[in-house]
């Protein structure tokens, strides 16, 4: 099922840092992507999960293994991974 042209159910990306379920060494667990394009080029937006404070954010695919929470890792700020 699709909801204004992206997917309605999360799903995994090809690569093992993209997988749902995947947590990096810095305790952030990667939730999966709605085919909602990221910033970078050619990389989904992902639905991110800070496993040490619960924060919720977005990451390009390409940047999974080695995101750091914006809220308590002093990370980046997240992007829009949800759709419209």
């Amino acid at each position: 099922m699709k909801h204004k042209g992206y997917a309605w159910h999360w799903q995994s990306g090809e690569g093992s840092f993209v997988q749902i379920g995947y947590i990096n060494r810095h305790g952030q667990r990667c939730c999966g992507h709605r085919g909602m394009s990221g910033t970078d080029h050619l990389q989904f937006a992902y639905k991110v999960e800070c496993t040490l404070c619960g924060y919720v954010y977005g990451a390009n695919g390409a940047d999974m293994f080695e995101r750091r929470c914006p809220e308590c890792k002093k990370g980046n700020p997240g992007i829009r991974y949800w759709g419209e």
